[in-house]
């Protein structure tokens, strides 16, 4: 399972880390819990609408015993194929796998969700005791020499078959798949490959849980109400109830999983920005149990041993391979190609703000922990725009029914009613049927807004059901997110960098809800890297547009529409700091980079050196723009699968932007774009070679012209 996490391609927006569905690992011994048995809520499909999972009845403890009792039982599934007499064909070997594992599918995606949303100790226990075995298990049927040799014989026959396209792509996938996860190797060599996946898996586990700790306990906190001068009445309001939730007095102010916080905006107290900045910077470095730099050491490093084994030069030649950009060298170009317009942008920016700085006699050199405080200043002076003046406007309920859904209706003639009587897994969870254009139910949609401490940082997408018509199932998908939640009785206003948030993440939710694939492993969002963020940063661009705009913003007392002139404003400024937003992203982007092309036999590196230098290297060590994400809190890297896959969400930037130019250009929103762009792209999946249905949709190439367009950076040198 992945989940879809999101940097920022405007102002800060969110993690990852890509919740959605792939194909889960399948097949290796498991020895059955005694405790599992039809009492088990997940013995049997649920009987739910759509598959739901029925958290009435989930306990903590049930889901390690399903998972391993799951486990047990796709083993004999997979045995059953690998051994059976009849000669190899897609029916009774390709199909027969993508039928294999239901129990733990199910069992293993409500717990994904619930771990990354809703934790405790307990759950952190089932997924550390669990987190070998599934590596484990995802090695026993890839590194299985008697199914390959199945899946292979079919493979070679494939000119033969006269398959039709899907199952044709499912077999090359599932065959390439196989060869890249070392089905080739040695007998010798498949177990050392196994000792390093399920030492990976343990590991990226460990980082999950200290980044959470670590992100929990490093959050300001002060007794000082001064200190929060800035700050709004409510904001200052929910910074009490955050102390009060965690039993200690005064304020405090959770960290965001990104390096900048929301907060530093606002606060006029420099020493309190100063402090704020410093507890996230060094929020998992500070020694203890939550210190995660030793664990990325050693996760570096056995990547490059494991790169070794596999007979590639580093891990992001391996990673890369079955991706858009094919190779490092391709995506540290496309990367290398954007430092220049990007650092000369930020470097513009920076003496601006200096200027400010210098204007009020500060006496100070700008520092990370100014940035934001002091670009808010000159956003305000030229485009005379206040965050403060919009917020009102931006209600999250709003937003969500007459934004997010009325912009999919208006494309895909989707419809979504709110519904009480399926079990959630938090209280904060909503929940909707959502319905075709013709009134058949389409999917179920839940979505997870609110911060809480037990909640992983960012936000993202997943599925709790996918969808695939040989396994007669439709998708059941959510979004979850970190915004403020308001103190009791108050309304939830967000930023308008929020409501970019809640667009992308559905628009991930839509690839999944539209989805119309024969089998799972190609359907939805099961697609490389460098193409899911496609359709999540493309529904970013319908927040902007005119119709829908106006259709959400509208004051949350009043009901009134944002005067024109404001709304004004808010365009013109958009392009507004895309110098320093563009290089906090690339900076993360290198950095990733730079530690997936790390050569094998390379030793433990030590963090903060390797990353001082990687930075130096790659020509973009601003200092006063910090990386989106350091190396020990970079958790797309280390957790959530996007090892040498951060460029992907610039990668996709360019597809999205070319995309949106491709519908300003045939009419914009309306149905017949919606409908064309969801029959070629949206509903296919991974059922054809991306590059190819991506050019047959546009008509052409992507260019990188359009994303500099929409970033404000076309003249940039």
């Amino acid at each position: 399972m992945i989940n879809i996490r999101r940097p920022g391609k405007g102002p800060l927006l969110c993690l990852a880390s890509i919740t959605f569905m792939t194909t889960i690992a399948i097949a290796q011994t498991a020895q059955t819990t005694p405790a599992f048995g039809p009492s088990n809520p997940f013995y049997a499909p649920s009987t739910l609408p759509f598959h739901a999972p029925p958290f009435d009845k989930i306990k903590d403890t049930d889901y390690q015993s399903a998972i391993e009792a799951g486990m047990a039982q796709q083993l004999e599934e997979i045995r059953v194929i690998a051994d059976n007499s009849a000669p190899p064909t897609f029916e009774n070997t390709l199909v027969a796998m993508e039928k294999s594992g239901r129990l733990l599918q199910r069992a293993s995606l409500a717990l994904e969700a619930v771990t990354g949303a809703n934790t405790n100790p307990t759950l952190q226990k089932a997924e550390e005791n669990l987190a070998p075995k599934l590596a484990a298990h995802n090695d026993a049927i890839y590194l299985n020499s008697r199914l390959f040799a199945r899946v292979q014989t079919v493979y070679n026959r494939r000119e033969s078959l006269h398959l039709d396209p899907e199952a044709a792509r499912l077999l090359e996938i599932v065959y390439k798949k196989f060869i890249h996860a070392g089905a080739n190797l040695s007998d010798a060599d498949k177990a050392k490959l196994k000792k390093l996946n399920e030492e990976e898996s343990t590991l990226s586990n460990a980082f999950k849980n200290k980044l959470l700790a670590a992100t929990k306990s490093a959050a300001f906190s002060t007794t000082d109400k001064s200190a929060l001068v800035g700050l709004t009445d409510a904001e200052i309001a929910a910074a009490a109830e955050a102390a009060k939730d965690r039993n200690q007095s005064g304020y405090v102010i959770p960290l965001q999983n990104t390096t900048q916080q929301p907060s530093l905006t606002s606060l006029s107290n420099r020493a309190t920005r100063q402090s704020l900045f410093g507890d996230s910077w060094t929020r998992s470095e500070r020694g203890g149990d939550s210190d995660t730099r030793a664990t990325i050491a050693r996760l570096a490093q056995l990547r490059t041993e494991k790169a070794r084994l596999l007979g590639f030069p580093n891990y992001a030649a391996w990673k890369l391979e079955d991706q858009m950009a094919k190779t490092p060298e391709a995506a540290l170009k496309f990367m290398d190609d954007l430092v220049p317009p990007a650092t000369a942008n930020a470097r513009s920016e920076a003496k601006e703000i200096q200027a400010v700085i210098d204007d009020q006699h500060a006496a100070f050199q700008l520092e990370p922990w100014d940035w934001n405080f002091y670009a808010e200043q000159v956003r305000k002076a030229k485009y005379d725009l206040d965050e403060s003046q919009v917020r009102p406007y931006f209600e999250l309920n709003n937003v969500l029914e007459n934004g997010v859904f009325y912009a999919a209706n208006q494309l895909y003639g989707l419809t979504f009613k709110e519904r009480h009587d399926i079990p959630v897994y938090q209280p904060d969870v909503r929940l909707f049927d959502v319905y075709d254009a013709d009134g058949k139910p389409l999917a179920l949609f839940y979505c997870d807004y609110f911060k809480r401490d037990n909640k992983n940082g960012g936000a993202w997408m997943s599925e709790f059901v996918p969808q695939s018509r040989v396994l007669g199932t439709l998708p059941v998908v959510y979004n979850v997110a970190n915004l403020p939640k308001p103190a009791p009785g108050d309304p939830a206003l967000i930023s308008f960098t929020d409501v970019i948030t809640m667009f992308h993440e559905f628009g991930h939710a839509l690839h999944g809800m539209l989805s119309n694939t024969d089998y799972p492993t190609l359907s939805g969002t099961s697609v490389p890297r460098d193409f899911v963020e496609f359709p999540s940063q493309f529904n970013e661009h319908w927040a902007t547009h005119p119709a829908v705009f106006q259709h959400y913003a509208k004051h949350y007392k009043t009901g009134e529409p944002m005067p024109a002139d404001l709304a004004a404003k808010l365009e013109k400024a958009r392009t507004f700091n895309q110098g320093y937003l563009l290089t906090e992203l690339l900076a993360a982007a290198q950095l990733d980079m730079q530690w997936h092309t790390l050569p094998p036999g390379s030793p433990l590196e030590d963090v903060d050196v390797f990353e001082k230098q990687a930075l130096e290297k790659q020509h973009i060590a601003l200092r006063e723009v910090p990386p989106r994400y350091r190396s020990s809190y970079f958790a797309h890297i280390w957790q959530n699968g996007y090892a040498a896959g951060y460029y992907a969400y610039l990668w996709s930037e360019m597809l999205d932007d070319s995309a949106y130019e491709w519908f300003v250009a045939h009419g914009g929103l309306n149905r017949a774009n919606g409908d064309r762009f969801r029959q070629m792209v949206l509903s296919r999946g991974n059922t054809e070679d991306l590059a190819a249905m991506y050019r047959a949709w546009l008509g052409a190439e992507p260019t990188i012209q359009p994303m500099l367009k929409y970033r404000g950076l076309n003249g940039a040198q």
